[in-house]
């Protein structure tokens, strides 16, 4: 792993759950996702920046992406970072027949296993809908196939054409009005990849902590469930 060039403290604790429920963040706390990737030329640039910032995200991968560049969900995952899923295509499940949006949950879930599979991991537990759009019998039945399902407490919007600089304000301005959350990005878009850097400095100067989040309770196929950060099984 590259040299750490911050030690500011801004990596803050672990936090291992195995349902929704256990997911509460204490004031000041920031939980970083990534969706839709990976992306060659995004996802390494985010995922040294994180590095050198010491600290650790959770990426939604997309299978059909995963498929297309596994090197790439391999890098993250060995730099330990969670991977979770974001279906196989980013479909709106909410538009789709119940047999097709668990297929697609499935097809996720399955390509992004692969692409971990030759150096020996699995994917976490999480999962987020496309466009966060749902209905409640898929997210029930998503819920009771051993997913954790991932929701959002600050959407960055850095998928509208906006500036890095915009993007920056704005979530910081949003991050700041909640206090603490799940902050949701994308590792597919350079203005991510350019407004990270200044995004870690300020949640350290504003006296934030970013907590690595981890799934327990086994693999949506009950395989142990291991981490990318220690190769260990949990419990």
């Amino acid at each position: 792993m590259p040299d750490m060039l911050f030690s500011s403290g801004l990596a803050g604790r672990t936090l291992t759950i195995a349902e929704p429920s256990e997911l509460v963040l204490r004031p000041d706390e920031v939980i970083l996702t990534f969706d839709d990737g990976p992306r060659p030329g995004r996802t390494e640039l985010i995922v040294a920046t994180l590095d050198r910032f010491g600290v650790k995200a959770t990426f939604l991968v997309l299978g059909s992406a995963a498929e297309r560049h596994p090197d790439l969900v391999r890098l993250a995952a060995e730099r330990g970072h969670s991977i979770g899923t974001h279906t196989y295509d980013h479909v709106d499940l909410s538009t789709v027949s119940f047999s097709a949006a668990m297929a697609e949950i499935y097809a996720g879930q399955q390509a992004v296993a692969a692409a971990l599979a030759p150096v020996h991991l699995t994917p976490s537990r999480f999962f987020r809908f496309p466009y966060l759009s749902e209905t409640g019998l898929i997210r029930t039945s998503a819920i009771d196939a051993n997913f954790i399902v991932l929701d959002v407490d600050v959407d960055s919007k850095d998928y509208f054409p906006d500036s890095p600089e915009i993007v920056l304000d704005r979530t910081l301005e949003r991050l700041d009005a909640r206090g603490s959350g799940i902050v949701l990005f994308h590792d597919i878009h350079a203005r991510t990849a350019a407004l990270l850097p200044e995004f870690l400095t300020a949640l350290q100067a504003r006296g934030y902590s970013v907590v690595t989040l981890r799934s327990s309770g086994g693999s949506v196929f009950d395989q142990p469930l291991v981490t990318a950060a220690n190769g260990t099984d949990m419990p």
